[in-house]
């Protein structure tokens, strides 16, 4: 008679006793009687039952296939963890790179692969909200987005202003040691900046300063030094060459470029 696959929490322990039966002189075909499940299955229980009789239980086998033919091959794979590493991007990032280098593969592809290898992230307190209407940049330059970036305790903390053009995506950053008047003026000279107390408004940059946190300044030293020398190279990435889902997978100089004044 055909069974099902089961999931019976009791099963393991069933099995073990049936074995057990038929190491104390029962017959096959006894046990299965008295437990009412087929000769051949207890044939089978007793080939993978453990020769010590103290365990409790036969663990029941996944039914998961081992392979399938349209499986993604371990070199795909590997890519795929390979890139995931080089800058933490997310899955449909990782989908847009690997589609450019030709290869073939869905978008869920990628996203169980990063799942099962630990690689996701899920936030248990993400929720949907509706916001406020925010200004609307028509071109490069009209809206600017600004913030800082406070890294490292108080006594020994280093600072990154960042900027960043709304419509265009394109960022930048100036490491320093402190805040003042000066530096703060200097940076935001000549740029028109979004409303005061509207913290929606700066979500862009928001995603930005996670960004650049994600994908550069953990992965380098805490210094001054290292920042000067790492964030400028970072950012000619960022604004050149990086695809961006907001830009439909344009970088922000494509979009700079596409504007007939620039």
């Amino acid at each position: 008679m055909y069974m099902a696959y089961s999931q019976n929490p009791n099963l393991p322990r069933v099995r073990m006793d049936a074995v057990r039966l038929v190491r104390h002189g029962w017959s096959t075909r006894e046990v299965a009687r008295h437990f009412g499940y087929t000769h051949s299955a207890i044939v089978k229980w007793r080939a993978r039952a453990p020769q010590d009789l103290m365990l409790k239980t036969i663990p029941t086998k996944s039914s998961r296939p081992h392979s399938h033919p349209t499986a993604l091959s371990h070199d795909t794979v590997g890519l795929i963890l390979a890139l995931r590493q080089e800058r933490n991007q997310c899955a449909e990032t990782l989908h847009w790179r690997l589609t450019q280098e030709g290869h073939r593969m869905s978008l869920s592809s990628v996203k169980r692969v990063l799942k099962r290898f630990n690689c996701s992230r899920y936030s248990r307190w993400k929720k949907w909200h509706q916001y406020p209407p925010r200004p609307v940049a028509e071109k490069p330059g009209r809206l600017v987005e600004i913030d800082t970036i406070h890294d490292g305790p108080h006594e020994d903390r280093l600072y990154v202003y960042t900027m960043l053009d709304v419509c265009s995506r394109f960022a930048h950053a100036l490491p320093t040691e402190h805040i003042n008047t000066h530096q703060s003026l200097r940076f935001v000279r000549e740029a028109q900046l979004s409303r005061v107390r509207r913290p929606n408004d700066n979500a862009h940059l928001e995603r930005f300063n996670r960004t650049l946190q994600d994908e550069c300044l953990s992965r380098i030293s805490r210094s001054l030094k290292s920042y000067r020398k790492e964030i400028p190279e970072y950012l000619r990435w960022y604004n050149e060459k990086r695809p961006h889902m907001g830009l439909s997978m344009k970088s922000p100089i494509d979009i700079i470029k596409t504007v007939p004044s620039y």
